[in-house]
């Protein structure tokens, strides 16, 4: 994680479950009873001194969390499970309640991962440099894992890790002469953009995954003929100028190839727009 993610046991204890970090809500009850026997089950074991199985030996926490960021990468929160997990490890599931007590506890960690990734810097002094830099390095995390755009920013801090970017980013406006719920608003506003603007790019994103695989059978030049056809009937309908202005003009608003370009362009809006408001 680097060494400004590492935080005591102790600091862990400090922040407590408040609502379901990912869609789908609470787990079935048998389901929880059945983990929670498990983990009972493994406890046991290691007061008595016992070990993991041969297989379980090599593990570290760190390849388990890995292992499921790299599913919900992959295959999205809901293909995340303990049984997975150990299938992808070549496991038995388990061999992971030795090193972590739950599918929530899983959870979590996996959601501190990548809050580590996205570490807010120390403040500079420079409000605009210090959320702008944050604003990179969690755009560039949301990329990396979309599925997190669901419970990133939202409520109180979930770990240590948010709770650090929570005080540094509200450490950055401390010498603007904002009150307290002023430097609320304007981080809040300052959050919705960030991950607004993620949010926008990751449906693009799908989209285009979505587009090219339903076009996987068709030629360049058909592909074409469908895009040239779409023009032609916004054309003569003769109800949309500007956005038949935009196809003769070649712009494409979703490009690839634009996006950094338009998400610093919407940054730089926004945070003008704060100073220009609050006057800092």
């Amino acid at each position: 994680m680097g060494e400004d993610a590492e935080v005591d046991e102790d600091e862990e204890d400090v922040f407590v479950p408040v609502r379901p970090l990912f869609r789908g809500g609470p787990r079935d009850r048998h389901d929880q009873r059945r983990e929670r026997q498990i983990a009972e089950h493994v406890n046991r074991h290691r007061e008595h001194g016992r070990q993991p199985g041969r297989r379980a030996r090599g593990l570290e926490l760190d390849d388990i969390v890995a292992a499921a960021i790299a599913v919900a990468d992959a295959d999205g929160t809901e293909a995340v499970s303990m049984r997975r997990i150990a299938r992808e490890l070549d496991v038995g599931t388990m061999s992971l309640y030795w090193y972590v007590s739950s599918k929530e506890a899983l959870d979590q960690l996996m959601l501190e991962r990548v809050q580590a990734e996205a570490q807010a810097p120390q403040p500079t002094g420079d409000w605009r440099a210090d959320l702008r830099g944050y604003a990179r390095t969690m755009r560039a995390a949301l990329l990396r894992h979309p599925w997190a755009i669901d419970v990133l920013g939202m409520g109180p801090p979930t770990g240590p890790n948010d709770a650090r970017n929570a005080e540094r980013l509200m450490g950055a406006l401390d010498g603007t002469g904002l009150d307290t719920v002023s430097t609320m608003r304007v981080l809040t506003t300052f959050g919705t953009y960030v991950v607004g603007a993620a949010l926008r790019e990751i449906q693009e994103i799908r989209w285009q995954e979505n587009v090219a695989e339903a076009t996987a059978g068709l030629t360049e030049d058909e592909i074409d003929e469908a895009i040239a056809e779409y023009g032609r009937r916004i054309k003569e309908s003769g109800r949309y100028p500007h956005l038949t202005r935009i196809l003769e003009t070649g712009v494409d608003p979703d490009s690839p190839l634009t996006r950094d370009e338009r998400f610093e362009f919407g940054l730089d809006c926004m945070l003008n727009g704060i100073a220009v408001r609050l006057g800092i």
